[in-house]
């Protein structure tokens, strides 16, 4: 299918009449769409793959499609074009993989092979097929490209080996939009924040070296545990004392090796843990700050640190033309629309933000069941399971995007008929 030749623009400030009818078209189409991909939410959750062996949930997505076979990348990943057309075009992207998680929501459709969709991915397939199919059946008013995206809970990261692979350069793909579900935004609610929404992650270790001894003898020792504690706390004041508290930041030490008897001093004690910033200047400044703290505080003990930090995710920053635009969008089809809303979470969708116009869309879901102390489950737990209205939910924050990325474009010509 071809996308439509463009018409006269309509002036800067009014809302495009054409884009308008495409909306009311392709939402009636939309929700046509539902009912089979609430199904296929069904069947991808019920048979999760882990990351790198996504083959079978990739066949099963391009074959509810029913698009043709679309192009391999990033290993078990596609790409598949909806709509062509000469010029730059928009990309929708959804996430294959799960997690290695035994699933506890006790639905029918539950995973018993100790993986599981805890993330929402399944919900964010079904909805991009629910977009995709429309668009097929009754056209789109720019040319439409879907990205399977392999490999996003796990490094190697899939978005960075698609972006690296090149083949979004080589489809022309101007915008890529993508929507994840959120717990901790209330049901309802969509987010589109302008600029950075999640952060930029790195995971360092800090090796301290000493000398054992024993544990009866602790002056014959340059103990490296000691010295370990006393980094973990100095640690915790690096970001209330470095970083703009408006802007705030994230350091945890969330793993500690050390030693194997009780009457033992080790020779080595080592930290592992993750930094995560809103702003490149700052992951910069800690983990320079980082390995000074590690150094001096262990110098001070008498022994000696060493730090290696490997950088994972950079931060995901929404581009706020596209961000802004999809708006009016969002709020035609009757959601909450927020543009604050950040968290120090991360996702490799970031990497698609460093080219390209990117927009990661945030949808509030109530994650399920409450527990007994008044808890509802959360990403990555084995009760995480948004109902099945996600689907559309998911579908219309989508379409929403895609039509502000299509005006991005250029102007854009009403569907015939």
């Amino acid at each position: 299918m071809s996308a439509p030749d463009v018409h006269a623009p309509v002036p800067p400030g009014e809302p495009d009449p054409a884009l308008e009818t495409w909306f009311d078209r392709l939402s009636a189409a939309v929700a046509e769409e539902l009912p089979a991909a609430v199904e296929l939410r069904h069947r991808l959750h019920a048979d999760p793959r882990l990351s790198g062996e996504e083959q079978d949930t990739a066949d099963a997505v391009v074959a509810a499609l029913g698009l043709g076979e679309g192009r391999p990348v990033a290993g078990t990943g596609r790409l598949v074009r909806v709509v062509d057309g000469p010029g730059r075009c928009v990309a929708l992207r959804a996430e294959l993989d799960g997690l290695a998680v035994d699933e506890a929501t006790g639905v029918p459709w539950t995973s018993t092979t100790g993986v599981m969709h805890a993330c929402g991915h399944d919900a964010h397939l079904a909805g991009l097929v629910a977009v995709a199919r429309a668009v097929a059946r009754v056209g789109g008013p720019a040319p439409l490209v879907l990205l399977l995206q392999p490999r996003e809970e796990r490094s190697p990261s899939g978005a960075a080996d698609v972006v690296a692979s090149g083949v979004l350069t080589e489809e022309r793909v101007d915008s890529v939009v993508a929507a994840h579900v959120q717990p901790q935004l209330a049901a309802g609610v969509v987010n589109a924040t302008p600029g950075p929404v999640n952060a930029a992650t790195d995971e360092f270790t800090v090796t301290v070296t000493g000398h054992g001894g024993h544990g009866g003898y602790p002056h014959t020792t340059l103990d490296p545990v000691l010295a370990l504690a006393a980094i973990v706390v100095n640690l915790q004041q690096l970001v209330s004392r470095r970083v703009d508290p408006t802007v705030g930041a994230v350091l945890a030490v969330t793993q500690l090796d050390a030693g194997a008897s009780f009457n033992v001093v080790p020779d080595t004690a080592r930290a592992r843990g993750g930094l995560r910033v809103m702003r490149e200047e700052d992951r910069e400044l800690l983990l320079q700050a980082l390995t000074d703290v590690a150094e001096h505080t262990a110098t001070a003990y008498g022994c000696t640190a060493t730090v290696h930090s490997e950088s994972n995710e950079p931060v995901l920053a929404n581009d706020p033309e596209i961000a802004r635009a999809t708006v009016p969008w969002l709020a035609r089809g009757g959601v909450t629309v927020d543009d604050g809303w950040r968290s120090f979470g991360a996702d490799d969708f970031s990497h698609f933000c460093t080219g390209h116009r990117g927009l990661m869309l945030f949808l509030g879901v109530d994650g399920g069941p409450e527990t007994a102390d008044g808890r509802r489950p959360g990403l990555h737990s084995p009760r995480f399971l948004p109902g099945d209205e996600v689907v559309g939910e998911v579908a219309a924050a989508l379409l929403a995007g895609y039509l502000a990325g299509a005006g991005l474009l250029g102007p854009v010509e009403a569907p015939a008929g």
